[in-house]
């Protein structure tokens, strides 16, 4: 799409947690769009893995080592990042962790391990990349269904994600001179390594089926139109807001 307002041609994009899942997914998306695409995370080995089938499927691709919980090891990705192509237009927030706990349960170790990675790394490696948009750029947040509603066992993960919808939108305002947009998308239910523990039940599958109305869980494919739009031109006049890609999950509650 090289003349077209989705291409991301020229741009380089830092997606975080890109290594497996929804990161792996939006990277292929991005590269698929012409970015040039920078894959952290805290697996090398993963990451590599990823790289070499990006580049093997034509993409332009490094991979960086990165702790998105440390500040010390985001501003060094991020330089590092910067020194790659000597550009940073593009930061999708995807890192996140999950361990569905009873909230009379949760301890601080839990806490803070969900919270420092899904909302503090979150904002962090957006204040690193904002840092190095001189020109403008856009930011997108993985937010979540729970950034909306409350889903039970999920304390720290869902204030995480309420969290991430509130920075989104405090971002958005206050970066807009600066020419940065920052948006989100809320994936509904979609089979990952992080969720594949509730996919493992199949009368939990077979009830929450029946409350979407497309009538099926989404699938890695679905995100990739929606990050690509919010990540170009074709949404210069778009800022402060969470897509929601539910299968209209959240419309019918």
């Amino acid at each position: 799409m090289p003349n077209s307002i989705f291409s991301l041609s020229g741009k380089v994009a830092v997606v975080t947690g890109a290594a497996r899942g929804i990161g792996r997914a939006l990277c292929f998306a991005l590269a698929r769009a012409q970015a040039a695409v920078v894959l952290l995370g805290r697996d090398p080995a993963a990451l590599a893995s990823t790289e070499a089938q990006l580049c093997a499927a034509g993409g332009i691709v490094v991979h960086l080592s990165a702790d998105v919980s440390d500040t010390a090891s985001i501003e060094a990705a991020f330089d590092a990042a910067l020194r790659w192509r000597g550009r940073i237009d593009i930061l999708v927030n995807n890192a996140g962790t999950e361990q569905p706990c009873p909230s009379l349960e949760v301890d601080a170790a839990l806490w803070d391990r969900i919270i420092d990675t899904n909302l503090k790394g979150a904002f962090f490696c957006s204040q690193a990349a904002a840092r190095r948009m001189p020109h403008g750029g856009s930011i997108l947040n993985l937010c979540s269904l729970s950034s909306e509603v409350g889903i039970s066992g999920a304390a720290a993960y869902g204030a995480s994600k309420a969290g991430l919808a509130g920075l989104t939108r405090t971002l958005a305002t206050e970066w807009a001179t600066r020419r940065i947009r920052v948006n989100g998308i809320g994936p509904g239910y979609f089979r990952t390594a992080m969720t594949e523990p509730f996919y493992a039940d199949p009368q939990w599958q077979q009830s929450m089926l029946q409350k979407i109305p497309l009538g099926r869980f989404g699938r890695l494919e679905d995100l990739e139109g929606a990050a690509v739009f919010l990540c170009s031109d074709a949404a210069a006049y778009v800022t402060g807001q969470i897509l929601y890609v539910d299968g209209g999950y959240l419309a019918s509650i």
